[in-house]
């Protein structure tokens, strides 16, 4: 009889190779989570904020405002406003943001100017409109309260709205159209950080996005020295 072959024992893997693959899987497992977290928050930025303030790479026009020379791409500028480069006491441009409804692009139309020929929206809240206020108080977006203007000093058919917890208020006066129909117009005023002021005009259903408003203006601003 042929002797029988001994039955070896299966191999037993290293303790210390059985540790290290469990370590490169949990690592590579940790960096797919962090790569697919790091992509949603991306897409949700995005999502609540809209696209970034594209990088200037179009054809620019270099003003200079108060002593401060602005590069500002041509498509920037307001319909009318010429093309041309050298002093300037005020510049007109429009902008499109993500401030409408689900981010929406919205039309924002900014004249800078210089700082000292302007008072901010939230220095007037105190100093002229509140002596205007009506005692009824108007329903509108969440964070701000609205108060319609006594029709008295060219304030008839106008309204103020502002956040009343912040010490640096959002404030906007809005005008309803005459005809009644489509939203209201709005200006407000505020003053830079470079002796410039900037006077938005925008439409009213711009005003429940109105937390994201100077953080968008920010992102465009200072891409082309104003801020």
């Amino acid at each position: 009889m042929r002797p029988t072959p001994a039955i070896l024992p299966p191999a037993k893997a290293e303790p210390h190779s059985l540790a290290f693959n469990l370590g490169a899987i949990m690592l590579i497992v940790a960096m797919v989570v962090l790569a697919l977290a790091w992509g949603l928050e991306a897409l949700l930025q995005r999502d609540r904020h809209g696209a970034m303030a594209p990088a200037v790479t179009d054809a620019t026009v270099t003003r200079t405002l108060v002593g401060r020379d602005l590069k500002i791409p041509v498509s920037w500028l307001r319909g009318g406003d010429e093309k041309s480069g050298g002093f300037t006491a005020e510049i007109d441009l429009e902008l499109n943001l993500p401030l409408g409804k689900a981010g929406s692009l919205k039309p924002i139309e900014v004249t800078l100017i210089p700082q000292s020929q302007a008072r901010s929206s939230a220095s007037l809240l105190d100093g002229v409109y509140l002596h205007q206020f009506m005692p009824n108080e108007l329903a509108g977006p969440l964070g701000l309260v609205g108060k319609p203007l006594y029709g008295t000093e060219g304030y008839e058919g106008e309204t103020v709205w502002y956040d009343a917890l912040s010490s640096d208020p959002f404030v906007t006066k809005c005008v309803a159209p005459a005809d009644g129909r489509g939203p209201s117009r709005c200006l407000r005023t505020v003053s830079l950080t470079a002796g410039i002021a900037a006077v938005y005009a925008f439409d009213s259903d711009v005003l429940p996005a109105w937390r994201n408003f100077d953080p968008e203006m920010k992102k465009w601003l200072g891409q082309i020295g104003a801020l």
